[in-house]
């Protein structure tokens, strides 16, 4: 892929995550080359630690290392191969940033960790009910701020976690098909009864599947999530994507043969709330309506211009998936 088709095809994502897209052209504009991705988004997310480092004020900090962060995320998506070392000091530079933003920004956010997730607990600390973010096949906890914030706004207790393959964990991690376990583990971290999940892209899969197997999942939405993978039909840059965070091409077709989710939806008890975009076209990819048909409580928003991820229309999904998340855990 050259550089250009790379900049555009990532341009709603990254703003969605933050990234400001004035800053985002003219960083990308500079590359020669799709191969300079992640020297360049770094160099920008370093840029922000030295703002951050200048700042006449705390909040001006902690939002430069807000900022930083995103851009090292962002610095992941370029086409590294084999786990290389730069993508692994992007991500774990991310988790830094962040952890310095929140502390500057959120003195009361919590780092919750475990044996496969790692994670931040953001909100009031009597917020009377608590929603996970899950991310996908290549995204992090620094990535859906957007979704977060919403969530914050209405007063929800707010879980952004990196699961195995992802973000932090993804130098020491692959990705795994019973990540629904891993979803039950932070429950059981953060210590409530009940949880509802909003999970993107592929993080959709494991949000459907762990409200199929966990009765204290209360409530569920998916974005652009998938229902069913089909590996001989994937493009070479998803089967690149997965097979470097599977740890290898058999381990990856495995997993994506495993993606289904004929079985499980109609076990899903709570209320599902699926969101696919009309563009989101992906060879090898099924999204996610036949999800919301076969779930017993499953609704179905489709916005018909909308991309994977829907960063191009989040005034169409997504006060409505908060009100909704919010009215369904009772707030």
């Amino acid at each position: 892929m050259n550089v250009a088709d790379l900049a555009a095809e990532n341009l709603t994502r990254a703003t969605a995550a933050g990234l400001d897209p004035h800053e985002y052209q003219r960083v990308t504009t500079e590359l020669t080359s799709a191969d300079g991705w992640g020297q360049a988004f770094t160099r920008a997310a370093r840029r922000h630690l030295v703002r951050a480092e200048q700042a006449a004020s705390p909040i001006s900090a902690g939002e430069h290392y807000q900022a930083a962060a995103r851009w090292f995320h962002i610095a992941t998506l370029g086409p590294y191969t084999d786990r290389a070392p730069a993508e692994t000091q992007a991500a774990a530079e991310a988790d830094a940033a962040m952890r310095r933003a929140l502390e500057i920004l959120e003195p009361g956010a919590r780092r919750v960790d475990g044996p496969a997730f790692a994670g931040w607990l953001r909100g009031p600390a009597d917020a009377p009910a608590t929603v996970v973010v899950v991310p996908g096949l290549d995204s992090g906890k620094e990535e859906f701020h957007a979704v977060t914030s919403a969530l914050l706004r209405r007063g929800l207790a707010v879980f952004t976690m990196d699961g195995p393959g992802q973000g932090s964990l993804a130098a020491t991690t692959t990705v795994r098909p019973d990540y629904h376990q891993v979803i039950g583990q932070v429950v059981d971290a953060l210590g409530v009864d009940r949880v509802g999940l909003v999970g993107l892209s592929l993080g959709g899969y494991y949000v459907a599947q762990s409200a199929a197997h966990d009765p204290r999942v209360a409530a569920a939405t998916t974005v652009s999530g998938p229902f069913r993978l089909d590996w001989d039909a994937f493009p070479p840059p998803l089967r690149n994507i997965l097979t470097r965070r599977a740890g290898g091409t058999r381990a990856a077709r495995d997993f994506a043969d495993r993606v289904d989710l004929s079985a499980p939806a109609p076990r899903i008890a709570c209320p599902l709330l699926v969101v696919d975009g009309g563009q989101d076209d992906i060879s090898g990819v099924t999204c996610g309506e036949p999800l919301a048909r076969l779930a017993p409580r499953g609704e179905y928003l489709l916005v018909p211009y909308g991309d994977h991820l829907l960063g191009n229309a989040h005034a169409d999904w997504l006060p409505a998936v908060a009100d909704w998340m919010s009215e369904a855990l009772g707030m």
